[in-house]
């Protein structure tokens, strides 16, 4: 009697908690598609290809946003070049060499807490750091240095834990077969981390992407084209808030802040798509 109890009282718990669960998705879904349906129907109306290919005049207030998101995907682009490689190496040094000590936990807890650090902070370093000490002025590779110290945090995380998901028998095959440690790591172990490693990629991606006060300090907020890596630019979260705080142009705001949930949506589509197929291909 005393067991059916137990069990009724468990099954009613789970109940809860699953229908609390689901309240609590449902709200969070509610809320996500009136922020961005509020967006698109504000700014789709003021979009257009030529909105996508002029140049930005008098501050943005008039023409569009083509030299803008020429700067948002260098950035971009040269971030994830710096923290990939240097993430998915130190991932796999934490993961599979480093041993069980106390300075290994030293550097996972800064790892977690640099994660944490906010991003006015990492501004500030890089404008002391990158665009003084270092002398690379406002520019776009001080922009993507300081953002690839942003987002190292989370593609060194994510990417460890999708290495150590790796079965501990696909190593120990691979090692009684011959190969050795470096073999083992470049054949058997990235290769299926590789969907684990592309999402740590792409959350570093939408933090890029998103972010405004580290590129603000860094970077700069100069409108034109950049034609090198050591010219200032303006990215779209940039353009976006200098729009909005200035009250330079309430329509152009909207219709950029469109665009960048579009980019955003772009890149999160395209690389799970990647990622889909990876799948595919590894169960082939």
């Amino acid at each position: 009697m005393n067991d059916i109890k137990i069990i009724t009282s468990s099954r009613i718990k789970e109940r809860v908690a699953f229908f609390l669960l689901w309240i609590f998705s449902i709200f969070t879904a509610i809320i996500l598609v009136l922020i961005v349906s509020d967006i698109i129907i504000k700014g789709a109306p003021h979009i257009s290809l030529d909105f996508l290919l002029e140049e930005p005049r008098k501050m943005g207030k008039e023409g569009g946003v083509f030299s803008v998101i020429v700067s948002t995907i260098y950035i971009v682009v040269l971030s994830i070049i710096f923290a990939a490689p240097i993430g998915v190496a130190a991932s796999v040094y934490l993961a599979e060499y480093a041993k069980e000590s106390t300075m290994l936990n030293i550097i996972r807890f800064g790892t977690e807490a640099l994660a944490g650090i906010p991003s006015i902070i990492y501004g500030l370093f890089g404008y002391s750091f990158f665009v003084f000490f270092l002398d690379l002025k406002y520019s776009i590779l001080s922009g993507a240095l300081t953002l690839t110290l942003m987002i190292l945090p989370t593609i060194i995380k994510t990417s460890e834990e999708a290495i150590k998901a790796v079965p501990k028998s696909y190593r120990e095959g691979s090692l009684a077969l011959g190969a050795t440690k470096l073999q083992t790591i470049r054949k058997i172990i990235i290769p299926d981390a590789i969907p684990g490693i592309l999402t740590g990629l792409i959350l570093g991606i939408g933090r890029v992407v998103g972010e405004s006060a580290a590129v603000l300090y860094t970077a700069g907020s100069s409108l034109g084209i950049p034609d090198s890596i050591f010219r200032p630019g303006r990215t779209l979260s940039v353009h976006l808030y200098t729009l909005a705080s200035e009250g330079i142009s309430i329509e152009n705001t909207y219709a950029t802040a469109v665009i960048l949930i579009a980019l955003v949506f772009i890149i999160n589509f395209s690389a799970n798509t990647l990622i889909n197929r990876i799948f595919i291909a590894r169960r082939r």
